[in-house]
């Protein structure tokens, strides 16, 4: 079995107080269960980076694949020069909970992520479980929250007759 690679990098100062304040923030914003999420968008970000440090020598036709993969995800880039400028924040606005959230589907980002994870919000009508999920330009449209069933009333069983009762226990000494 491949044995899956971290899908971030820790901080190399772990204790900087304006990097912590501001993934608090972010953390807050956003409603992420945790700083790794917050290292996981920033993980990509840099990804998305250096693909475009990469194919910067290359021809267009190979740079227009990545420029419409990202406009697919909702990241507005024309450029190498866009690439390079994005920030942690535009990843986390293209993720399911937020995009939930500004939708006015939820009241709060931390009750949106609870709804993905409870498996509420459809894409297509398929149930999303997954917070992480980046939401395409296309499927934005398509995003529903299931109809909450309303509960039935317990309906008056008739009461079932009690078990036959137990043989008397034999006496000791008889």
């Amino acid at each position: 079995m491949i044995r899956k690679k971290k899908l971030y990098v820790r901080p190399r100062k772990l204790y900087e107080k304006k990097r912590i304040a501001e993934e608090n923030a972010l953390l807050e914003k956003y409603g992420l269960k945790n700083k790794r999420e917050v290292w996981k968008a920033l993980a990509k970000v840099n990804y998305y980076r250096h693909r475009a440090m990469a194919l910067a020598k290359q021809s267009q036709e190979e740079q227009k694949v990545l420029f419409t993969k990202l406009n697919a995800i909702g990241l507005p880039v024309k450029s190498i020069a866009d690439i390079l400028a994005l920030k942690v924040e535009d990843i986390l606005q293209r993720r399911l909970p937020t995009i939930v959230f500004k939708q006015k589907l939820a009241q709060t980002p931390q009750q949106a992520r609870q709804m993905v994870v409870h498996k509420k919000v459809l894409i297509d009508g398929k149930a999303v479980d997954v917070p992480s999920y980046l939401v395409h330009v296309n499927e934005e449209t398509h995003i529903t929250v299931k109809a909450s069933r309303p509960k039935k009333p317990k309906e008056a069983q008739p009461e079932q007759a009690q078990p036959a009762q137990a043989a008397p226990a034999k006496e000791a000494g008889a």
